[in-house]
């Protein structure tokens, strides 16, 4: 099979929100008036974002909608997407569910997928996402207020409880892998919530490397430290006699992998943050406060501080 023709075959699909996609040297699309293209890119290489056997669906859902994630944490309402590709060989089985997990992700979330590229190579697939977001509205990491509520959606860990079930360092239980598994194989951009958070929000991030890590992101953008309740943190429950106490705190503060988002807010804007959460079906959980001093610092259930040695994943440490 041709390049040009694994391309028809596979990843050329209509594109009702560009005036030109994939076929051409280059795409065309309008951005709407009174608003500014939020542009971002991820990339997934085999054997560190995914293992080489993972199920093909899921890395085409995941690679597009870790992108979609990016969108959701800027306000911006996702609409166009690139993809290139290195593939080891022509595998068409490989490719059709590839494909089927990408665009099943790009309808869900209303995204055409416009051009890109493919060439032989080490399993690599890049992603580059494009959207809308009116002009002075997108949600910024460097808007943090000393005073601000932290909050969380959804819950942390259960991504990072599942690779760790993968890689033989633990063993959960069925009903709980499940969930796991879901978190880390078909994550749900928070796109909604983003939305509704426009005027809400004073900084957002998607927590992909580790909720200290990715926090830490928006206090140093904002000149600002953080105030943390281990409590208040919401996270899968496991048997610590079984799981052990310190390695389920180190999975939900720094496990990586979850794609919820993080955000910081007035505390005047509490309950109307919770309204949107029932609105949404999405618990929003308050994890804590921004605070003038630099630093993030965790308080245990009964106010101790925790001793972080680790934050979050790094690709070069």
């Amino acid at each position: 099979m041709s390049e040009f023709n694994l391309i028809a075959q596979y990843f050329t699909r209509s594109a009702p929100n560009a005036d030109l996609g994939v076929g051409d040297d280059a795409a065309l699309v309008r951005v709407k008036e009174g608003h500014q293209l939020a542009i971002s890119a991820d990339m997934l290489v085999a054997g560190i974002h995914f293992f080489h056997d993972a199920a093909p669906y899921d890395i085409g859902w995941k690679s597009l909608a870790v992108n979609i994630s990016d969108m959701a944490a800027m306000g911006a309402t996702p609409k166009w997407a690139t993809l290139a590709i290195a593939l080891p060989d022509v595998n068409e089985a490989w490719l059709a569910e590839f494909s089927r997990g990408f665009f099943d992700c790009a309808v869900k979330f209303h995204v055409d997928l416009i051009g890109g590229d493919t060439t032989r190579g080490s399993l690599t697939i890049s992603v580059q996402i494009m959207g809308e977001v009116p002009i002075g509205k997108a949600i910024k990491r460097s808007g943090a207020k000393v005073g601000d509520e932290i909050w969380v959606s959804g819950k942390l860990g259960d991504a990072a409880l599942a690779l760790a079930h993968l890689q033989n360092k633990l063993i959960l239980p069925d009903d709980v892998l499940l969930q796991c598994e879901a978190a880390l194989h078909s994550p749900q951009p928070r796109v909604s919530l983003g939305l509704a958070l426009r005027d809400i929000a004073n900084s957002a991030i998607d927590v992909s490397d580790g909720l200290l890590a990715d926090l830490g992101h928006i206090l140093k953008c904002s000149n600002a430290g953080a105030i943390l309740q281990l409590a208040d943190i919401p996270r899968t429950q496991l048997d610590e006699s079984v799981y052990g106490h310190e390695k389920q705190i180190y999975l939900a503060l720094a496990g990586g992998d979850d794609y919820e988002l993080c955000f910081t807010a007035p505390a005047d804007k509490h309950t109307e943050i919770l309204q949107i959460g029932e609105k949404l079906a999405l618990p929003l959980s308050c994890i804590g406060r921004v605070t003038q001093s630099a630093g993030v610092i965790v308080h245990d259930k009964i106010g101790e501080i925790l001793e972080i040695k680790k934050t979050g994943y790094n690709h070069f440490a």
